[in-house]
């Protein structure tokens, strides 16, 4: 029950078109450039898809309810990251809704900015929107530049795993599909104007989780040789923050959602996924 569009949403023409076609409830904005290290070589992208790719949503939005063509009802779900608040240090307490913003990379910086459109969207039109800010997902179907997927590609291919610094770095990780049960909870009871921030409270260090993925990912494969062993140390990133985590107590107490998947389950899952693929894979090309 669902129609698919492969559009550029720096096209105003493009989104017009859909929306004309249909009776919009709702608009989840999850598009955008998402990776670090992309947004290192290349900002001008993150800004152009990030920043006004969010503007020109909103504004299209915006106005097809001035002139009433959307449901009385609707709502913008705007999907943004932790990241915008900076990163913190191992004793810190989590961010809260509350915290002040603090981007410290292009990526980061154009999903700031693109928070502080829809707010001021909020506050000078009374445009009907929240703001979701998340932890790092992870789960099937997560593209392959993304640590854990990389991860686990790497194993199987039996490549060396890179790993920044020392990877002392502090992660938090939620399972896609309690995101995704975080938006719908949002979607049905959260109140416009509103931001909540989403996390699953489970922190790892970059190389514990590494050798974690290691571990199972050995046990799955039969593997007597540990995949320790292609972990191999990189020059860090410029500006690498260390610590994210997430005070998801607001939409905890107002709106009842919890995360439900264990890292361990979840991960499970995701690497029989990615095994699942490179199976299916190897037997096409037999």
């Amino acid at each position: 029950q669902y129609q698919f569009y492969k559009k550029n949403i720096c096209d105003p023409r493009a989104i017009l078109d859909i929306v004309h076609k249909h009776e919009i409830d709702a608009v989840v904005h999850f598009a955008a450039e998402t990776h670090v290290d992309n947004s290192i070589q290349q900002s001008d992208q993150f800004v152009k898809t990030n920043v006004l790719g969010t503007h020109n949503l909103i504004q299209i939005c915006k106005e097809q309810i001035k002139q009433n063509k959307l449901n009385k009802d609707f709502v913008f779900i705007h999907i943004s990251t932790d990241e915008v608040f900076g990163h913190l240090e191992k004793q810190d307490p989590a961010f809260t809704e509350e915290t002040k913003y603090d981007p410290r990379n292009p990526y980061s910086a154009s999903k700031a900015a693109a928070d502080h459109l829809v707010r001021s969207f909020i506050s000078t039109y009374e445009f009907p929107a929240l703001i979701l800010n998340c932890c790092n997902n992870f789960g099937p179907f997560q593209h392959k530049e993304k640590l854990i997927p990389k991860i686990i590609d790497n194993i199987i291919l039996q490549k060396p795993i890179p790993i920044y610094g020392k990877g002392e770095q502090i992660r938090e990780w939620i399972y896609a599909e309690d995101f995704g049960r975080a938006i719908l909870q949002v979607l049905q009871y959260g109140l416009v104007g509103q931001s909540y921030n989403v996390g699953s409270g489970q922190e790892f260090q970059n190389i514990d989780l590494t050798h974690l993925i290691c571990e199972r990912m050995d046990q799955q494969l039969k593997r007597k040789q540990s995949s320790k062993q292609l972990i191999t140390f990189v020059q860090d990133r410029p500006g690498h923050d260390f610590r994210y985590a997430m005070n998801s107590g607001k939409i905890k107490q107002d709106l009842g959602w919890r995360s439900q998947t264990s890292f361990e389950e979840g991960l499970d899952k995701t690497i029989q996924y990615y095994l699942s693929q490179k199976q299916n894979s190897n037997t096409a090309s037999i």
